[in-house]
């Protein structure tokens, strides 16, 4: 069966970084003069990130959805920094910094065959929805990266309220493509 919907998830599908979220941070953090080393950064990241609660906030949108986004990754960021040795005080402008660096498309690239992919299943008159558990960023970004045009819709958990596994974000693209649950695959995480 062919299906008639494609939901994709962001990040490690369709898009992926240009370099470690390690180097990165230590790069922004020395411009701060906060010292940490990107391997350190690399190995306690990825764990905080499945420890921290869901990137998702029922019932806020505008500038508080926006300020609460931020404060999700900010307080990551200060996790991640003191998991590294960093005790003092997160820097006030290191986790806005960090924010607007990953919300711009330098950090970012897209994956090789995703373009030519997403063109021909747009071709076959498949519609396609990004389904991701990011924030209100992956907007602009898929805008930057010359993505935006082949999605129908783009569905992000911080502003559903809800992150996957939870079935609402999933609801909320089926609804907007106006598709059944049995006519749609998902593709990523």
């Amino acid at each position: 069966m062919t299906p008639r919907g494609l939901l994709l998830d962001a990040m490690g599908t369709l898009i992926g970084l240009r370099r470690s979220v390690g180097a990165s941070y230590a790069e922004l953090a020395a411009a701060h003069g906060v010292q940490v080393e990107a391997a350190a950064v690399n190995a306690a990241f990825p764990r905080l990130f499945r420890q921290a609660g869901p990137l998702a906030f029922p019932g806020l949108d505008g500038a508080a959805l926006v300020e609460a986004e931020q404060d999700w990754w900010t307080e990551l960021i200060a996790a991640t920094l003191r998991d590294c040795g960093h005790d003092a005080a997160l820097p006030p402008e290191l986790g806005p910094a960090l924010f607007a660096h990953f919300a711009g498309p330098e950090p970012w690239l897209v994956y090789d065959d995703v373009a030519e992919h997403l063109r021909r299943w747009r071709r076959r008159g498949i519609r396609l929805a990004v389904v991701s558990n990011f924030d209100q960023r992956l907007l602009g970004l898929l805008e930057a990266l010359g993505l935006a045009e082949l999605f129908e819709t783009v569905v992000v958990s911080s502003a559903v309220g809800a992150a996957k596994p939870d079935p609402l974000p999933f609801q909320r693209a089926l609804e907007q493509l106006q598709l059944p649950a049995e006519a749609v695959w998902h593709i990523g995480d």
